[in-house]
């Protein structure tokens, strides 16, 4: 079966996978966050742990509480022109592949 151009293979996007008392994989894990998050805070604070646990579990700690860093692209935008003119590239690129 050919996929039309310019229409998503896959629409509705993975299936939710629903665990027969109705809740989802989501649902059930979100029941132990306070858990989860007392067993990192227990790994720093273990003085036998590893640096690498340690750093681990912090990275997961600062991830979910201040979400993830924003990636450096490497593109300094000096003003809203040097945006119109990255803008404009890519619609030109996207216009001669497509």
């Amino acid at each position: 079966m050919a996929f039309q151009k310019g229409q998503s293979g896959n629409p509705g996007g993975r299936a939710k996978v629903t665990l027969p008392d109705g809740r989802t994989l989501t649902d059930l894990a979100r029941t132990h966050t306070a858990k989860a998050v007392e067993a990192l805070v227990g790994v720093l604070d273990n003085d036998e742990a590893s640096d690498a646990a340690k750093v681990s579990a912090a990275t997961a700690l600062l991830d979910r509480g201040w979400g993830r860093p924003k990636q450096d692209l490497g593109i300094e935008m000096k003003s809203d022109e040097a945006a119109a003119s990255l803008l404009e590239q890519a619609r030109r690129r996207a216009a001669q592949a497509g």
